[in-house]
């Protein structure tokens, strides 16, 4: 039955992630760069002093404008920084960093229209707290005839949150823990299952307050170590960098452990492990900052397309240049432990910090996910749903280490895991791009408005 399962999704996944998918979300992401004049490169400065005032309240909304961006950064600074990065080198050569940077520059004007939209569509429930987010701004944007799409990706993303935010995340702790400490994985889920379960209780509210405090700390943590890694290791840096960009379009021959990769596959594991990375085109993100307390829409989305920034194109590249630059890629590994032992070559017991910050990525993952999932569940059957859905999110938390008991071992239950977040990211994200396509005059139309009135900056042309 098991293995009937796992072909299944292998077979969906080859077809959601086919080409179409792939020139989908860059597409998009291209086109509404064009469309806003490359205003996220442009107006980068201003998207990080807007980020900096946004540490208190303005405006309505139920949390700060910097805690909605660190719940963001919860839910995508996780195991696809550290696992999701070494997989991608592992599978498509060291040319797969190079597509998941320009999924990450793209992504930028993505994560900025997504979240414009969560802001300027906004509802408040029953419980007085403002929701948001593309189920909502297909339904107010769009209008009725479009409110198929909404259900659809709120169908998605509700059950997308189990395996991105959920199962993925709890296995690769179980994993790590396993492997490193023989920490058993079942006596892990039961651990994390407390620990997230008395965060949800809170809400937005409590989940935003402990992303602000948690988020930059294992940030700073892992970048630290990092860039240690990379100034010990400097001599190596600059033929890492050229072997990156011409192996994103010449593929990568057999040398090694490592058995080839094609261009199709750097560029296919790239976008990949690029959209699990920083979520731009998902729809997942403008679910939190469509509770931010703002008084523009524009305000709330610069502060947004910093979010790809910060994950890919600052703490991926640190990944992925630790891993060409040790020549690790080539052993044969794959995931976390590929990661830790480029970290270990170099830093000893370098290993024991890629574990101790991936159990952090991973359970700040869990608990941002946890929020848009309730907000995709409750779009669907309501407030009175949002009970059950925490407590089926806490139960779900075994099933990433429980997997780690299937035949085949840790292998097979992580590679099963992963495989079926991929398929369900896809299945998200279509309706999502559909109606970021649709609705970029509104985002367009509120950005000309906004720093058309604004003395400090010059209206886009």
């Amino acid at each position: 039955m098991t293995e009937i399962i796992v072909k299944f999704v292998g077979e969906l996944n080859s077809i959601v992630w086919g080409p179409w998918m792939l020139v989908a979300i860059v597409g998009v992401g291209v086109f509404l760069m064009l469309r806003l004049a490359l205003m996220p490169l442009r107006r980068l400065g201003d998207g990080f002093r807007m980020l900096w005032r946004g540490r208190k309240p303005e405006g309505e909304g139920d949390i700060a404008p910097f805690n909605a961006l660190m719940t963001s950064l919860a839910a995508t600074i996780g195991t696809g920084n550290i696992a999701g990065v070494a997989t991608a080198i592992s599978i498509g050569g060291p040319g797969a960093l190079f597509w998941m940077w320009v999924t990450a520059l793209v992504g930028m004007a993505t994560k900025y229209s997504e979240a414009v939209l969560a802001v300027r569509f906004r509802e408040t429930d029953d419980n007085g707290k403002h929701v948001g987010g593309p189920m909502y701004y297909i339904k107010n944007g769009l209008g009725r005839k479009w409110r198929w799409l909404g259900i659809a990706f709120a169908f998605f993303g509700g059950f997308a949150g189990f395996g991105i935010g959920n199962m993925v995340q709890t296995n690769s702790i179980a994993a790590a823990l396993d492997d490193q400490f023989n920490v058993d994985p079942i006596a892990i889920g039961i651990v994390l299952s407390f620990l997230v379960g008395a965060v949800m209780i809170g809400g937005i509210t409590r989940i935003g307050t402990f992303a602000s405090i948690l988020v930059p700390f294992m940030a700073f943590l892992y970048l630290f170590a990092g860039i240690a890694v990379l100034v010990i290791n400097a001599a190596a840096l600059p033929d890492a960098i050229a072997t990156i960009f011409t192996t994103a379009f010449t593929g990568t021959a057999a040398a090694g452990g490592f058995v080839g990769a094609t261009i199709w596959a750097a560029i296919r594991f790239g976008v990949m492990r690029g959209v699990f990375s920083n979520e731009a085109g998902l729809g997942s993100a403008p679910i939190a900052h469509a509770a931010a307390t703002t008084k523009n829409p524009v305000r709330q989305g610069s502060i947004a397309m910093l979010d790809p920034l910060i994950d890919t194109i600052i703490v991926c590249s640190i990944t992925g240049l630790a891993i060409v630059s040790t020549g690790v890629w080539t052993s044969g590994v794959t995931g976390v432990d590929l990661t830790a032992m480029a970290f270990e070559k170099i830093i000893p017991g370098g290993q024991y910090i890629v574990i101790l910050t991936l159990v952090i990525f991973a359970f700040t993952t869990v608990l941002g996910w946890s929020y848009y999932g309730e907000k995709c569940w409750q779009f669907l059957l309501g407030i009175k749903s949002i009970e059950i859905y925490r407590l089926a999110w806490v139960v779900a938390i075994f099933i990433g280490p429980w997997a780690l008991s299937w035949e085949g071992g840790t292998k097979a239950g992580i590679e099963f895991i992963w495989l079926l977040a991929d398929t369900l990211n896809a299945l998200m994200a279509l309706p999502n791009l559909i109606a970021l396509a649709l609705l970029s005059p509104v985002v367009v139309k509120l950005t000309k408005e906004y720093y058309g009135s604004s003395n400090r900056l010059p209206p886009l042309k």
